[in-house]
């Protein structure tokens, strides 16, 4: 007897569907799996037949061939395991009837236990778009169920979907777009009104999350650089509902992190450590996987002692920071992720981190200092957008502790920057200021004439790229929008142009 039934694998944030074709003749007993199945799909045949015999069936007198189509797409992971074993019960006439219209996902224990699987969501999404249910594994419910239209069927076993297609025990039917959330922490985030002085810093802080501009801090240990980029997200505005969605997708389908629980409704903050290899940071591996700057979208990525880094691991940034997506190219294909993060830095100025602080000697010779910036290189430094100093904190200030704004207060602010930033961008395809486009800057970011004075100085005095034009123009934009001013003032050009601290420091 011939069977098809219907699944589906992840394909990088996407979707490939599947067609499992089984053919079950009498003979030697025997179960074959072709079709690119990767070892934990050709694993799968030990596990379906003992899944099935805990059913209580034989096929020992059945040789079963089972076909995963498109063939020339290789299939990763134990996700099939579920359709695998419904097209040989049906095959094998052990289960009557039609073939079920549902996607069918889940791993196999020995016993038929369904078990969770990874990139439930982007499979749900697609199961929809073809007008499909799926039949899942009950832990994926919740998961699944952030997907408006979704009509999906949780079973615990094997044997509940057995029961389900002879029609002796229906699974129960869940709607998607219920507005399953992730549970809250109980930790509260970080508060900016923490941060004992630093007002410099907290004003470009505020500047970065209002345009989502890049951002690097430059100075001594213990100026509070890890502190103040550890506030950034409680000051972003919140995720809508498809940057939740989008963020949700991301975690369902990486190895290694928790499984969503519903949607995501925080924004990411991902701080790696700098051993981080470049496939650890962009993503890769033989079967591609989601990377920091992937597990970082709509939510910051923080580098700490970002010139501890290897360089060739920090040059892979380049390409997501400008495109806002990841390519990673393999022999058998090539994958894409989103990576729309916002990068926030921090880094010592010299090797032994005390150049310009009056409390401390530096020993750094000016040919070790240079050599230390160098790791950095020209064309990532112009991709950040805010580049400043944050000296130490004098001891009155930490004394008088954090008196500051708090986050919801400023988080208003950049909420209302953003809104005026959408309404002028609407139909463009972009959001806010740091995605503006030659072009667009040159349409929005027109300043007035002394503004364009303090830009030709600017840009001979320090050697500035016309990237880095570009840049300052942003940020302009930026400052402008949280005064809710119309037009760029030279006002605005000079506070941009004070956050390119390294850009004056070489320039020096």
């Amino acid at each position: 007897m011939f069977a098809k039934v219907y699944s589906a694998v992840p394909r990088g944030v996407e979707a490939l569907r599947v067609q499992v074709e089984v053919d079950a003749r009498p003979g030697l007993p025997m179960l074959s799996v072709v079709g690119l199945p990767d070892p934990a799909v050709r694993e799968a045949r030990e596990r379906v037949l003992a899944a099935i015999r805990h059913l209580g069936c034989q096929l020992d007198t059945k040789s079963i061939v089972v076909n995963l189509s498109p063939a020339e797409e290789r299939k990763e992971g134990a996700i099939l395991d579920l359709a695998i074993a419904t097209g040989v019960l049906i095959a094998a006439g052990l289960v009557p009837g039609g073939t079920p219209e549902a996607w069918l996902l889940g791993e196999l224990s020995l016993d038929g236990t369904l078990q969770p699987v990874r990139g439930v969501l982007p499979i749900v999404e697609a199961a929809v778009a073809a007008g499909a249910a799926v039949v899942l594994p009950l832990d994926n419910r919740r998961e699944a169920a952030v997907v408006h239209g979704a009509r999906l069927l949780p079973a615990a076993s094997l044997d509940e979907v057995v029961r389900h297609l002879r029609g002796e025990r229906p699974l129960p039917e869940i709607r998607g777009g219920d507005g399953h959330l992730e549970p809250a922490p109980d930790v509260a985030p970080a508060d900016l009104s923490e941060v004992a002085g630093q007002e410099h810093a907290k004003r470009a802080l505020e500047i970065a999350a209002a345009g989502a501009h890049h951002l690097l801090f430059l100075g001594p240990p213990g100026a509070g650089k890890t502190m103040l980029a550890q506030r950034l997200p409680g000051i972003l505005p919140p995720l809508d509902e498809a940057e939740a969605l989008a963020t949700t997708k991301v975690y369902s389908v990486a190895p290694g992190e928790p499984r969503p629980q519903g949607l995501i409704t925080r924004r990411p903050f991902r701080a790696p450590h700098h051993t981080i290899s470049a496939a650890g940071l962009a993503g890769g591996g033989t079967l591609p996987r989601p990377g920091e700057v992937s597990l970082a979208h709509n939510g910051v990525l923080f580098l700490d002692e970002i010139t501890e880094f290897r360089r060739d691991v920090l040059e892979v940034l380049r390409q997501p920071m400008e495109s806002g997506r990841v390519m990673i190219a393999r022999a058998a294909g090539s994958l894409t992720f989103p990576a729309r993060f916002q990068l926030a830095a921090a880094a010592n100025p010299c090797p032994c981190g005390h150049l310009g602080d009056p409390r401390r000697e530096c020993r750094c010779t000016p040919p070790e200092v240079r050599r230390y910036r160098a790791r950095l290189s020209g064309p990532l430094l112009d991709r950040i957008d805010l580049q400043l100093e944050v000296p130490a904190v004098p001891y009155r200030d930490l004394a008088r502790g954090g008196s500051g704004e708090a986050s919801e207060a400023v988080r208003e602010r950049v909420v209302a920057a953003r809104a005026r930033q959408a309404q002028r961008l609407a139909g463009t395809g972009r959001r806010t200021n740091a995605e503006l486009s030659p072009s667009e800057v040159r349409r929005w970011c027109a300043p007035d004439a002394e503004g364009e004075r303090l830009l030709e100085l600017a840009m001979s005095k320090l050697a500035l790229s016309a990237r880095a034009i570009h840049r300052i123009l942003r940020v302009a934009r930026t400052i402008a929008d949280l005064e809710g001013a119309a037009h760029l003032a030279a006002r605005h050009v000079a506070e941009g142009i004070a956050y390119r601290s390294l850009d004056r420091l070489v320039a020096g």
